[in-house]
């Protein structure tokens, strides 16, 4: 790696450095994968701001899950920064006139990347959500314990669920979420905005390959969102795996603030990429985590008191859907 000081870099050299953190920032996960941010890149930084537009008005009217889907984001672009040998300095929110303004990133000191981050940033553009059952493979108790610690590490805390009853609650919560959801004539057109046809050259969304045409019953079971409404649509991926449910995580904040709704976000990226660098993919379930007084139960009940930001399955699957995201420059602006 060619050595670069603060002093010595070119503004052409930083802004290819932040322009690559910008691509890699679009691979996070979002809420129905509405993408819900735009960038600018202006005096030697990153400016991530929510686009309102793609916020859910029924079904995240507070933002949360738009913002945890930019704190996503804003891991990515760390991430890639320090993978090419800069230091992230990073202001979460920093003016409060501008509120969606969510954070600034800019090229710090040298740093050396480790082996780590090359692990991690490697699979920036591979991890894909999955949205079915997993095979009867095991996830090994060693890589639960090392995703909680990367959870941790970013602000988080990763609870993995080890009792059985517990885990049929969470089960009973999301199903009994679904099914009130379903009968919500608005809340359900909402989710079908969202939902891509086949053959849709949208790039925002969820593609009708992206979960299972029939899906198995997970044991227990853990309803999926109904994105084909009817339609037939979906990969047949879920006929080649058990009903696993797999492992069970509850992943949540001391507080509930904005920036702690960012910081689940990163937390949640993190552990994300590490699990997918071993072989795990995730499923997300925050059905129940989008009405108020199943959010809260959950809080008071099975999470001590702290915030839930989401419930997730992890496992083995064989699924390999494609990915989608927007072009950069629908999402990028350079000044």
């Amino acid at each position: 790696m060619t050595a670069h000081t603060t002093e010595t870099r070119t503004a052409e050299e930083i802004a290819f450095t932040l322009r690559r953190a910008v691509e890699a920032a679009v691979w996070a996960p979002s809420v129905h994968n509405t993408q819900p941010w735009t960038f600018t890149i202006e005096g030697g930084e990153i400016r991530l701001a929510a686009d309102p537009d793609r916020r859910l008005t029924i079904g995240d009217p507070e933002g949360r899950e738009l913002l945890i889907g930019c704190g996503a984001a804003l891991h990515n672009a760390r991430l890639t920064l320090r993978r090419l040998g800069y230091e992230p300095l990073v202001r979460v929110l920093p003016d409060p006139d501008r509120p969606s303004l969510l954070a600034t990133v800019r090229p710090g000191e040298d740093v050396r990347p480790d082996e780590h981050t090359r692990l991690l940033h490697a699979q920036i553009e591979h991890r894909r959500t999955h949205r079915a059952g997993f095979t009867d493979l095991p996830v090994p108790g060693r890589l639960v314990e090392d995703l909680a610690d990367q959870g941790a590490a970013e602000g988080a805390h990763l609870r993995v669920v080890r009792s059985e009853s517990t885990v049929k609650v969470l089960s009973a919560l999301t199903t009994a979420a679904q099914e009130v959801q379903a009968q919500d004539r608005v809340f359900s057109l909402e989710v079908v905005r969202w939902a891509r046809p086949p053959g849709s050259p949208r790039r925002d969304g969820v593609p009708a390959q992206g979960y299972p045409r029939r899906a198995r019953r997970t044991d227990p079971p853990f309803a999926q969102r109904d994105y084909a409404r009817g339609h037939g649509w979906g990969n047949d991926a879920d006929q080649f795996v058990s009903t696993s449910a797999g492992v069970v995580a509850v992943l949540t904040t001391p507080g509930d603030s904005r920036t702690d709704w960012i910081t689940a976000g990163q937390a949640l990226q993190r552990v994300l990429l590490h699990a997918y660098a071993h072989g795990i993919s995730a499923a997300f379930h925050s059905q129940a985590l989008e009405m108020f007084h199943l959010r809260e139960f959950v809080r008071q009940e099975l999470c001590s008191g702290e915030h839930p930001q989401m419930i997730m399955r992890l496992g083995f699957t064989f699924d390999d859907t494609p990915g989608v995201r927007r072009p950069l420059e629908e999402v990028l602006e350079e000044r």
